[in-house]
């Protein structure tokens, strides 16, 4: 395994997170193709036997059931002091709202829940789920600000957002005196790039960890034509991020095909090579444990400037989706 620095901290990580959102109880969720407990602790397990340290889960995964089954695993496999632990709240509900719940009340509440959950003193890496448009950044990066204080928080992170909102949060952040976002994650893969216009720019010159997700677009980067999975059949989601785009992505995919067939690799070590030599630590999920191997394998190769290059050129631009489409 190799590890990197994440921006600007002390957080030594391994080039593969570990996504834990396909752990959790599938009754008490979006999503129905989620792994029991057992299943899911074998796969932390194996994470961590081959040298992976970083995992990232979120209150809003299957509520809650993600951090509890991943809080579990890490008591019973690891060590505290040597794992990277990073977990995201949600918004403000509209009934926080109504009820005069301020932002720096909502994200204490929001992480005293999920240390109860995960069973810990603190979280390495607490992460923004989301922009909050009903919530002045302000209250939000106080109460982060209290927390770090307190110990109950090392740093923290954002997701779905957009670059001049990063940028934003930071200068606010700085001009009060409070800790600034060490890391971003976002939609980033082969066949959605969207990232390289504004955010991959502010990252590289202000070194922010780029931790996206989505690094094998929910399993369409690392299967042939025709290949099945669970999720691919189940996640409504997904599909809604992938379909309408599916022929213009077949030509990237083909090429990942095709370069996988050269190095006699697999399509996944292709794929997340590729973002590796972008991002900081791409977020990876596993329902299998070749999933983890072919993740770990990513780590040893290094594709040349002409075959990144190969991949990059039929690439054309993407409406915003998931997440993001709805800001």
């Amino acid at each position: 395994m190799k590890y990197t620095m994440l921006g600007n901290s002390d957080l030594k990580v391994s080039k593969v997170c570990l996504g834990c959102m396909g752990f959790g109880d599938a009754t008490k969720g979006m999503h129905s193709w989620t792994l029991p407990e057992d299943k899911s602790r074998e796969i932390i397990k194996y994470a961590l036997d081959n040298g992976i340290n970083f995992f990232d889960t979120a209150m809003a995964y299957q509520g809650g059931t993600s951090e509890e089954f991943l809080g579990r695993a890490i008591k019973d496999f690891a060590r505290r002091e040597d794992v990277v632990i990073a977990t995201k709240f949600s918004a403000r509900t509209p009934e926080e709202i109504a009820n005069g719940i301020s932002g720096k009340q909502h994200v204490r509440n929001c992480l005293e829940a999920s240390l109860k959950r995960l069973n810990m003193d603190y979280v390495d890496l607490y992460i923004c789920h989301s922009w909050d448009d009903h919530t002045p950044i302000e209250d939000i990066l106080e109460g982060l600000h209290e927390l770090i204080q307190e110990g109950k928080v090392r740093y923290i992170g954002i997701s779905n957002c957009f670059a001049y909102q990063l940028a934003k949060a930071n200068a606010i952040a700085r001009a009060n005196g409070y800790e600034e976002f060490i890391s971003i994650q976002g939609h980033y893969n082969l066949i959605f790039r969207e990232e390289e216009r504004e955010m991959a720019k502010l990252c590289k010159e202000d070194n922010i960890a780029m931790t996206p997700y989505s690094a094998l677009a929910s399993g369409r980067l690392a299967k042939h034509p025709g290949e099945q999975s669970k999720r691919m059949q189940e996640d409504s989601y997904a599909k809604g991020k992938y379909d309408a785009t599916e022929k213009q992505d077949r030509i990237i995919i083909d090429r990942v095909m095709e370069l996988a067939e050269k190095h006699n690799v697999s399509m996944t070590e292709i794929s997340l090579s590729w973002l590796m030599s972008k991002v900081a630590s791409p977020i990876v999920g596993a329902t299998k444990l070749h999933h983890i191997d072919g993740a770990v394998k990513a780590t040893e190769l290094e594709l040349t400037e002409e075959e990144k290059g190969y991949l990059e050129e039929p690439y054309q631009p993407h409406r915003l989706v998931g997440m993001m489409a709805q800001k």
